[in-house]
């Protein structure tokens, strides 16, 4: 008799070695993953303090490194120091775009932790795609210009009238005090001429009085050479200790310096801030005249495309 066939299977192994294995493709949860949405890169990281994994949508032309440790930090308060590390270990300056940054794989340092960051590679555009696009940058780029640079223009005319006016009004009082301080000094400097004047006029009657009334010029001739060489003395040493020629306008110059920078002292009248509000106020009148003689240049322009 035959009995009932049946189907015998064979084992081979372990039941362990026939479990199935699991392959997960999530990113580990320190991990920092750069990801494209809708044209704009997406960045995926953890934040140290609240253990959450936070998006920042990033603007490559727009946004910079520096505010994109700025978000950063605002987004989670523990975070307390930040950098961005080229692969070889030097630092990219705050100002450089993300744009920029995102060509290449960087470091990432958070609290001192450094994480590596791949940045995806995305597909080249074809030559007559990337002069298209070029070609609207430019359009847009000339829009722009043409409909806010005249706005543009104006209000920063508005904002250098306004810092002209400002100035102006601290200027005022420092002005009334240095035209009091300057009519001092110069009613100071020229009676120490006309005191020098007297002097030599004394000096001259004194000679001629000891010449031809009290002794002969036998015996004043020696006096007036030796009177001359002390007083060419007196201008080397001016030249020694001045380094400047001994002149007229020089020394009331110098003396009238003197006497201005010591009423200032005593009035407390700051040289070094008038002379910078003197220099801001420069510079504001000199960037209006070039704003002014733009907008000159604009109207220009348009009254010849009109006729």
């Amino acid at each position: 008799m035959k009995g009932d066939q049946g189907l015998c299977v064979k084992l081979c192994g372990t039941l362990k070695d026939h479990q199935p294995r699991l392959c997960s493709t999530v990113a580990p949860p320190d991990e920092i993953t750069i990801n494209y949405r809708h044209g704009l890169p997406l960045i995926t990281l953890t934040l140290p303090s609240r253990k959450e994994r936070c998006q920042f949508v990033v603007k490559p032309m727009l946004s910079t490194v520096g505010s994109f440790l700025q978000d950063l930090r605002d987004e989670d308060k523990g975070v307390k120091s930040t950098a961005v590390l080229t692969a070889d270990g030097s630092e990219i300056p705050a100002s450089t775009l993300m744009g920029i940054l995102l060509m290449n794989d960087f470091k990432l340092v958070i609290n001192k932790i450094t994480y590596d960051v791949r940045c995806p590679k995305k597909e080249k555009l074809s030559c007559e795609h990337t002069a298209e696009m070029e070609n609207v940058k430019s359009l847009v780029h000339r829009l722009f210009t043409a409909l806010h640079s005249e706005e543009f223009q104006k209000r920063r005319e508005r904002r250098l009238l306004e810092k002209i006016d400002q100035l102006t009004g601290r200027l005022q009082p420092l002005e009334q005090m240095k035209a009091r301080i300057e009519a001092r000094s110069e009613a100071k400097t020229s009676g120490l001429l006309w005191a020098g004047l007297a002097l030599l006029s004394a000096q001259a009657g004194a000679m001629a009085w000891l010449t031809w009334w009290v002794y002969s010029w036998d015996i004043m001739e020696p006096v007036t050479y030796f009177i001359t060489f002390a007083n060419s003395m007196v201008f080397f040493a001016y030249f020694i200790v001045t380094r400047q020629d001994y002149t007229y306008s020089a020394v009331k110059r110098r003396q009238f310096l003197h006497f201005f920078h010591k009423k200032s002292k005593q009035q407390q009248f700051d040289v070094a801030q008038y002379n910078q509000l003197k220099e801001e106020l420069a510079k504001a009148n000199e960037s209006l005249g070039q704003v002014r003689h733009s907008l000159c240049l604009r109207m220009r322009e348009e009254l010849k495309e009109k006729n």
